[in-house]
């Protein structure tokens, strides 16, 4: 199994419709063929190095992640997540 987090922080000027809207396109990925468990929230401690939003994937393996990250659904989102960020921060890992 492989592990996939991903933390936004997005811009000052992102209202909270957008984050809204970007944490829902989120987790309408989580039926893409691979996905084992997806996770997807804001951050509620909102200390000076909390990122916004988080999200925790679990793949079936790592040609699932490979496939998810070129999926047709995958990429338009990725590039809003890009465009509404600041800074994203992201690891894999086997577990």
């Amino acid at each position: 199994m492989v592990v996939h987090l991903v933390s936004f922080k997005y811009r000052k000027d992102v209202d909270d419709a957008a984050r809204q809207d970007h944490r829902a396109r989120l987790k309408a990925l989580a039926d893409i063929d691979g996905v084992i468990d997806f996770k997807v929230g804001p951050d509620f401690v909102r200390s000076p190095r909390s990122y916004d939003t988080g999200i925790v994937v679990q793949f079936r393996d790592r040609a699932a992640l490979d496939s998810y990250a070129t999926h047709p659904r995958h990429v338009p989102v990725a590039q809003l997540g890009r465009d509404l960020s600041d800074s994203i921060v992201a690891v894999d890992f086997d577990a």
